[in-house]
């Protein structure tokens, strides 16, 4: 039995979408420094986006505020326990004292205050930087240098170190496949030599409307379809690892 299938990384495919910033849109990219088909690893930077240098500025105001707050405090502090020390010897009015006390709580209000809207900042900075988060391939990139990503985000990532086959088994043959069952593949159109052997890892329990069309004009595009996904023994999958999408025939052993 014979099916069209395509080669896909293994596991889900993330979508790497863009922040949002605080009116509720997308900044643009300033850098986009993958292509398609590039590896990436885990935490390597992917693009950069237009929100960073505000952010910086806010960074760099609210550090020299709270500089000079934390100078500030130290001398009150300092004062306010000369001035304790006074009022204790009757040298200083109490109301006084308590008017500095006051003070020195504002000042470390406003210096928790400033801390706090740092943190804030710092982490809106780490959103003007699109990282990845696992290694993997860069299958499809949805925005360039310059646009503001859409719904479809920035791009996609998927793990191609594990591969496998999506075949689309027709509703009438589905009843002849079965877990663990082999399958050899080949390539459609010559995108690699030999032969891929695999084994049918999960048959879907949904039928749906095939999406695969063959370069045979009388294929029936109409035709409903059960996706049935074969694990590639390891060797062969680093064989293909760089072939995400690539067309396959797929021959699954009775």
């Amino acid at each position: 039995m014979a099916a069209l299938g395509r080669l896909d990384p293994a596991g889900d495919i993330r979508v790497l979408a863009a922040p949002i910033t605080g009116i509720g849109g997308s900044p643009r990219i300033t850098r986009l420094l993958v292509r398609e088909g590039d590896r990436v690893q885990a935490g390597q930077l992917l693009a950069t986006f237009d929100n960073a240098p505000n952010h910086r500025a806010e960074e760099r105001l609210l550090l020299t505020r709270i500089a000079n707050l934390d100078r500030r405090l130290r001398l009150q502090v300092r004062d306010l326990e000369r001035y304790r020390r006074l009022a204790a010897a009757g040298a200083f009015a109490a109301s006084e004292l308590d008017i500095l006390e006051q003070r020195t709580l504002e000042l470390q209000g406003q210096l928790q205050e400033s801390r706090a809207e740092l943190a804030r900042v710092r982490t809106d900075l780490v959103n003007t930087e699109l990282r990845a988060p696992i290694d993997g391939t860069v299958l499809r990139i949805h925005a360039r240098t310059g646009e503001r990503p859409g719904d479809d985000g920035i791009l996609e990532l998927g793990n191609s170190e594990r591969m496998e086959a999506l075949v689309e088994v027709y509703e009438s043959d589905i009843g002849r496949v079965r877990l663990g069952q082999t399958v050899r593949l080949t390539s459609e159109n010559g995108g690699f030599d030999g032969t891929l052997t695999g084994r049918v890892s999960r048959i879907s329990p949904q039928v749906r409307q095939r999406e695969l069309l063959s370069t045979d004009p009388t294929g029936d595009a109409d035709a409903r379809i059960v996706e049935v996904r074969v694990r590639l023994d390891a060797a062969d999958a680093r064989r293909v690892q760089e072939l995400t999408g690539l067309k396959v025939i797929a021959k699954l052993e009775p």
